[in-house]
């Protein structure tokens, strides 16, 4: 349980912004391990390890609270953050990663779409523009949009054997044997010579 500091202002709201950043990424998990329909804020606040009333207070409804999970922008930004040559490697590694340290990769939670009631289109749509076509424009070469959807197709595919259908096989695997085997496979789609011509710089 998170207990606020009220004895200097300063401190009581950066003890505050703490604890809202700390619920938004507890429901941010949630989203990506179960349909919008069956998480509760009862649920959300014990993912958050705070009072269901705080945040109540915070963030008013659910559906208030929700309505500012729809971007993928943060989650993006630490996905691709990696330079280019090495990006396929970083994607996986940080998305496994991600699973075992928060039980759900918050990227994830576009595989549960169709079952987040009206949100589900406006998660795909932020979606696409957020992660994809970001991707997309950092690619060198031909056919960049297709290749970055199939490269964070690959990716979720990845994502749903290991966290969700939860392979054996892959799960007794370490996430850097994982990195091995996989990654190759999204990094070709990403700086492959067959796109790039073998000559087409990095970006950022």
């Amino acid at each position: 349980m998170i207990h606020l500091s009220t004895a200097d202002p300063g401190t009581g709201r950066r003890d505050a912004d703490a604890t809202k950043d700390t619920i938004l990424r507890a429901a941010r998990i949630m989203l990506a391990r179960r349909s919008y329909t069956d998480i509760t804020l009862k649920a959300v606040a014990e993912q958050a390890g705070v009072s269901a009333p705080l945040v109540v207070k915070y963030f008013g409804t659910k559906e208030q609270l929700f309505s500012r999970l729809l971007t993928f922008e943060a989650d993006a930004e630490e996905l691709l953050d990696a330079p280019l040559e090495e990006l396929g490697r970083h994607m996986v590694t940080h998305a496994l990663t991600r699973q075992v340290e928060q039980r759900g990769d918050p990227v994830l939670r576009i595989v549960f779409a169709p079952l987040h009631s009206g949100h589900g289109d406006t998660l795909r749509a932020n979606f696409q523009s957020q992660v994809v076509s970001r991707l997309a424009r950092r690619l060198p070469g031909a056919d960049t949009a297709v290749r970055a959807e199939l490269a964070v197709g690959m990716l979720l595919g990845l994502c749903v054997m290991y966290g969700i259908a939860r392979g054996d096989a892959v799960r007794a695997a370490t996430i850097a044997d994982l990195a091995d085997r996989y990654s190759p496979a999204i990094q070709e789609l990403i700086t492959g010579d067959r796109w790039t011509g073998g000559g087409a710089p990095a970006q950022r």
